[in-house]
């Protein structure tokens, strides 16, 4: 039998299967080999292009800045509507517009390169990109294919890194019965904070949109103390099967204790106040409102600024929901709200 040598290989030469470690070395050999003003890596949800990545030396730029999309010269260069090098932004008539509102905001744009990164389906992750603050000579057409390639390369590790995330999660729900709670069935404190801690590097290194739902069920007190503890069981089973049902599949869902509970959700953060509102809806309709708060997950922040903004924010809400309850002519509601204290850790 014929035995191969174990051949060592460099940590230098080892390629990155994480994504936002391809795009680092993407960037800063970008930025040696085809110096601009500053080369990023974006992500683009919805109307948002969020910086991941980025080598800055003259704008500022840094992770977790935000455009809208809709006013992004990226989004000209994926259309087609311009090409992927500029040299010269002031030739092209339609940006005039986007690079005059740029100037006004101190960041002026006289050359621009771009190229997309896909999700293995052709959909749009995100852009490179590259930007000067003076005209390029128009030989540097001349690197379009070498960005077109470092872009493929991209695609492709994001391609690799979705997958194994996708999988690594499916792994982590099916073992997870420890950290259920018993009685709803969704995620306990353990759960949910243990969750927060695997989920926080993937979404810090893939930009995905996410927010932070806290929330508060107004009437579990007094359906104790005037049905009994029976009743209140029935009264959280309800709400979870009800905030189940209007939550996406992935998305952790949680019953953090007492009457508390704690969503992310991982839509654009433009359709997260009405997603909010349907959920309250539907608790009302099944006779267990509640008040709420949501916050963005931000690529810097993380989750634990969120968590910290939507709880603030939902107790701002109950308040008002309360004071509304007291006034002559606010709104019915089914059960007055009452906050109750929850217990550190759920069995």
């Amino acid at each position: 039998m014929t035995t191969h040598p174990t051949t060592v290989v460099t940590a230098e030469l080892t390629p990155p299967r994480a994504f936002d470690q391809a795009c680092r070395m993407v960037v800063d050999y970008l930025a040696g080999a085809l110096p601009m003003s500053a080369w990023a890596v974006t992500r683009v949800a919805g109307d948002r292009q969020t910086i991941l990545v980025t080598n800055d030396h003259a704008y500022g730029l840094a992770p977790g800045v935000e455009g809208r999309w809709g006013l992004s010269i990226c989004r000209t260069m994926v259309s087609g509507e311009t090409p992927r090098i500029v040299p010269d932004t002031g030739r092209e008539t339609v940006l005039c517009d986007v690079v005059a509102a740029a100037a006004e905001g101190g960041m002026p744009v006289a050359a621009y390169v771009g190229t997309p990164v896909l999700y293995p389906d052709g959909d749009l992750f995100g852009t490179v990109i590259g930007i000067n603050a003076e005209p390029l000579d128009d030989g540097f057409v001349s690197h379009e294919s070498l960005l077109d390639l470092l872009s493929s390369l991209l695609s492709s590790v994001l391609g690799a890194d979705t997958n194994a995330v996708r999988s690594a999660r499916e792994l982590e729900r099916a073992v997870s019965d420890a950290e259920t709670d018993p009685l709803t069935g969704l995620l306990n404190r353990r759960g949910w904070e243990r969750w927060l801690a695997r989920e926080e590097e993937r979404f810090r290194r893939f930009g995905d949109p996410a927010s932070v739902v806290m929330m508060d069920l107004d009437g579990l007190k007094r359906v104790n103390d005037t049905e009994g503890h029976d009743a209140g069981d029935a009264y959280l089973r309800r709400a979870a099967e009800t905030l189940r049902s209007v939550t996406r599949r992935g998305d952790p869902v949680a019953r953090l204790g007492g009457d508390e509970f704690g969503m992310v959700v991982t839509v654009d953060p433009d359709d997260v106040g009405s997603l909010v509102a349907r959920l309250q809806e539907a608790l009302d309709a099944g006779g267990t409102p509640c008040s709420a708060g949501v916050a963005p997950v931000g690529v810097v922040s993380g989750f634990a600024e969120a968590i910290s903004v939507a709880d603030a924010a939902m107790y701002d809400d109950k308040r008002a929901r309360r004071d509304a309850l007291r006034r002559p002519d606010g709104p019915v509601v089914v059960d007055p709200p009452v906050t109750t204290p929850y217990s550190p850790e759920e069995p």
